[in-house]
């Protein structure tokens, strides 16, 4: 069962590609995500265990030579998290509509998990890296007061890194805009 998440970001691709087949081969993981993005990247992304994801990464940060950017691992991630990354079910708006969004990946996950913890939300999407310069953003949906908490919370992770874009609350979306997001 996935109860964990890591994540490691390179400068290079051909390293990325490297420090993944390692991460692979050094522990039972379940493999999330591994793609270069913009700015000429490479993230590897992996769900499971604790022991096993923390073992992972740093099989993958140590073949990095010198390419690594970022690497985290997050314990108790909430299940949303998972969700929401892979877009396997997208929950319905219910009321506001909160959105973060940082300049890197793993300040963003972070503060995913850190809003959904917050308060009574549903992610509906964390989007990573991909046509946006390197950034990720997430959006989230629940009563306004609780988008407001969450989006605040979350914006207190990305911001204390300095990696902070912008986060916003929008109390009644348009059913147009809502319709964009899925």
């Amino acid at each position: 069962m996935n109860n964990c998440i890591g994540l490691i970001e390179l400068t290079s691709i051909a390293s990325g590609f490297e420090a993944g087949d390692a991460m692979i081969k050094a522990a039972s993981i379940d493999l999330l995500l591994a793609r270069s993005i913009c700015s000429g990247k490479y993230m590897v992304l992996i769900g499971g265990d604790v022991a096993n994801v923390e073992a992972s990464i740093e099989a993958g940060a140590a073949i990095a030579q010198g390419c690594l950017i970022d690497r985290f691992v997050i314990p108790n991630i909430h299940p949303d998290v998972f969700r929401a990354i892979s877009r396997t079910e997208i929950p319905p708006l219910e009321g506001a509509l909160g959105i973060l969004e940082s300049f890197n990946v793993a300040t963003l996950i972070e503060a995913a998990d850190t809003a959904v913890k917050a308060a009574e939300v549903r992610l509906l999407e964390v989007r990573l890296a991909m046509a946006m310069g390197g950034k990720a953003f997430c959006t989230m949906t629940g009563d306004v007061a609780a988008v407001q908490a969450s989006v605040a919370a979350g914006r207190a992770v990305i911001a204390k890194r300095g990696l902070l874009v912008n986060a916003v609350v929008i109390p009644r979306p348009s059913p147009e805009l809502y319709r964009e997001l899925v």
